[in-house]
């Protein structure tokens, strides 16, 4: 069944969104959030919500801005490994928190270990990133985007 693609039934909003991202990848410069691990973060939330069209572009996306593969191969498995640092870690909290907010509503004490070691513009731009992700996969999820050989 085709789906209605929502970037083309109605591009001012996805116009909107577009603008949101880059409004959020501003933010993620200014608090020093290098962008390939900003293509990881919003790897480890579509991953989490099954975005195949999303996890392939930003592993694309990652690879193009110099991140590792195996960083990216671990991106997953990030508790496991020691690829990521304490800040990093921090980060891939929040992101998953976020992107799984129906099932702990974003816990107190998630967030207060995380104030501890990231600064208030961080996560700030790591919430946005978030967010917008999340908007993405949802886009993309609910209109069925293909994702092709």
């Amino acid at each position: 069944m085709q789906r209605v693609n929502l970037g083309k039934a109605a591009p001012e909003l996805y116009k909107n969104v577009i603008e949101l991202e880059n409004l959020s990848m501003q933010k993620a410069q200014q608090a020093g959030i290098e962008m390939g691990f900003s293509h990881l973060l919003k790897l480890r939330a579509s991953q989490i919500n099954q975005c195949a069209f999303c996890v392939r572009m930003h592993t694309q996306d990652a690879i193009k801005v110099g991140e590792s593969i195996d960083r990216i191969a671990l991106i997953s498995a990030w508790r496991e490994s020691d690829y990521f640092s304490e800040k990093e870690r921090a980060a891939l909290t929040l992101i998953e928190e976020i992107t799984l907010i129906t099932q702990q509503h974003f816990p107190d004490q998630v967030y207060a270990a995380a104030k501890e070691i990231l600064s208030d513009d961080e996560i700030t731009a790591i919430e946005w990133i978030a967010i917008v992700i999340n908007t993405w996969n949802r886009i993309a999820i609910s209109s069925q985007y293909k994702v092709t050989p």
